[in-house]
């Protein structure tokens, strides 16, 4: 197989010419595998958007296939993502409201190809990079919330309760408030196969727990006559090919706004993926060919009454775990999907609300990692508020303004680090050309009469240059050196603002007798400053190669710095 170096423009000219026969069982499996996985959730997916199951199982057809032929990650499962499908959900019931006689599938379908048109364009405008958009803390609270919202909009079907739904909070304090109208026999299948669920989970994680129990839900269902106790079924479910659908053009106007959002969670999610699951050897996928396989497999789906679609994490992990060679095991998977909508669909039919629900929740149970809030907490407390604030977008505001949320709470946090850059006083460590932070543990680092060394990290701008002035003021002030040489060597670059402030920092440094000197630039800095005002006053003899340079010329400095101060107090 070739490597990343190697790889063509489409993947698929690369697996296909080198494919080996003795990978062809594996491949299988991996597929099978994770069609017992996809299934159930397709069916899950289509129940949190809206959507008649068959979507669900479509949507794990057509855009799989596409995505074998174009996408680069071989393991990776497409059809579509708990957080998708809520946030597919909350575009079909505006503008497909019951009674409106808008059909939900015609919406879900446009927005499938609109999603794929914004993931197109984005390739076009080589927007790969916004992948890393959201941070990751920021994403843990972001799909925290997702799952929140899906458990509790699931409550009502696992109780066989009727709740107005009106928003998290209130539909919470709802469900409560109709404990007592619970239908015991509906209660007992869906606690009962969610149990199910977690036990096989623990104690044989390798078999297909949701499938088992969507099987099992059906034969109960046909063999204890459930409708006639009162517990609801899914109802009819149309079996063949997907069929023709054409998006509804009048749509998109209303829909576009909610596509971006959807995109952009879709490509993240696949991305994330894609990165986590790739094997020793096998090529990094590409950003921007992703958003081609991805794009096209959104709008192909689309044309078939698909739901937008995007990688999925569990899938992709069993298909990887069974032992997944290529995109072949994809595409094998989802043909286990276009066999359940031909040849089982009739029964599928019989299948418990209660039972969907079941799967639904222990689907969106795992999007709540608690442990990984505990570990953000260890590391960042800020980091973790940031995470919290996105829950709360999601829960409070709804799913579509929680990622708008997401992103602002994720350029908030870059911007809050950006805007102070570390500034901090550097000392000799005894005997070696070395210089740190200065700290209590090292007490014995030489420190020179007179010379304060300062460390500035990171990019100097006009967002953060008043910042790291008076950080380096208040050195001074503590300090009170003669010759203050500023450390450039983490220093990576200087806008024209921040220039501007280090010049009348040089200039105010030495009203009051102090030498302001520069060591370490690095070419592009350095570069700025030789173009510029400073550069000619500190001339070759305040700028050093390193600061074992500058140490060499401290004496030199300080008799100069004494002869500034001198002309300064006359």
């Amino acid at each position: 197989m070739s490597d990343a170096k190697t790889e063509t423009r489409w993947p698929v000219l690369d697996w296909v010419p080198a494919y080996r026969k003795e990978w062809l069982t594996a491949d299988v499996v991996a597929g099978v595998t994770s069609a017992a996985v996809v299934v159930p959730k397709a069916l899950a997916f289509a129940t949190i958007a809206g959507l008649p199951l068959q979507a669900g199982l479509a949507t794990a057809f057509v855009p799989a296939v596409l995505y074998a032929l174009l996408g680069a990650s071989r393991p990776l499962s497409i059809s579509t993502t708990t957080t998708i499908a809520i946030l597919a959900g909350a575009q079909v019931s505006t503008l497909a409201p019951e009674g409106s006689g808008v059909s939900p599938l015609t919406v879900a379908a446009t927005l499938s190809v609109v999603v794929g048109a914004i993931l197109l364009v984005a390739r076009l405008l080589r927007l790969g990079a916004v992948a890393n958009l959201i941070s990751d803390p920021v994403l843990t609270g972001f799909k925290a919330g997702i799952g929140l919202v899906i458990i509790v909009d699931q409550l009502p079907k696992l109780l066989g309760v009727h709740i107005t739904k009106a928003g998290w909070l209130r539909d919470l304090v709802s469900v409560f408030r109709h404990l007592g109208e619970v239908h015991v026999p509906t209660l007992l299948v869906g606690a009962g196969l969610l149990a199910g669920i977690f036990f096989l989970e623990r104690l044989a994680p390798k078999l297909p727990g949701p499938l088992l129990a969507v099987a099992l839900a059906i034969a109960a269902s046909s063999a204890l006559g459930l409708a006639a106790l009162g517990v609801a079924t899914v109802g009819d479910v149309p079996a063949g090919f997907p069929p023709l659908t054409l998006p509804n053009l009048s749509l998109v106007e209303e829909l576009w706004p909610g596509a971006m959002g959807i995109a952009l969670m879709s490509f993240i999610e696949t991305a994330a993926v894609g990165r986590a699951f790739r094997g020793k050897g096998e090529p990094q996928p590409d950003p921007d060919r992703e958003l081609v396989a991805l794009g096209a497999a959104n709008v192909a789906g689309g044309f078939f009454g698909c739901m937008p679609s995007g990688g999925g994490t569990s899938q992709s992990a069993v298909s990887r775990s069974a032992g997944a060679k290529t995109q072949l095991c994809g595409a094998v998977g989802a043909l286990g999907a276009l066999a359940t909508l031909l040849f089982l669909a009739p029964l599928l039919g019989l299948m418990p609300s209660a039972a969907l629900a079941a799967v639904v929740v222990a689907t969106s149970i795992p999007l709540i990692k608690v442990g990984d809030f505990r570990a953000i907490a260890r590391i960042r407390r800020t980091e973790l508020l940031w995470a919290l604030a996105a829950t709360a977008g999601v829960v409070v505001l709804g799913t579509l303004k929680g990622i708008l949320v997401a992103v602002v709470v994720s350029l908030v946090a870059l911007a809050a680090q950006a805007v102070r850059p570390p500034v901090y006083e550097v000392r000799r460590k005894p005997g070696t050309p070395y210089f740190r932070h200065v700290s209590p543990e090292h007490p014995e680092d030489e420190a020179f009469p007179g010379v304060l060394l300062v460390r500035i990290v990171g990019r100097l701008f006009f967002l953060n240059v008043k910042n790291a002035s008076d950080a380096l003021a208040a050195l001074a002030e503590t300090a009170q050196p003669r010759v203050l040489v500023i450390d450039c060597r983490p220093l990576i670059d200087l806008e024209y603002s921040a220039l501007k402030v280090l010049i009348e920092a040089e200039e105010s440094m030495r009203g009051r007798g102090i030498l302001l000197c520069l060591a370490s630039l690095n070419h592009n800095v350095r570069d700025i400053v030789d173009r510029s005002s400073l550069g000619v006053t500190l001339g070759r003899e305040r700028m050093f190669f390193n600061l074992e340079q500058a140490v060499t010329q401290f004496p030199a400095l300080l008799e100069k710095a004494g002869s500034l101060a001198a002309t300064a107090k006359a």
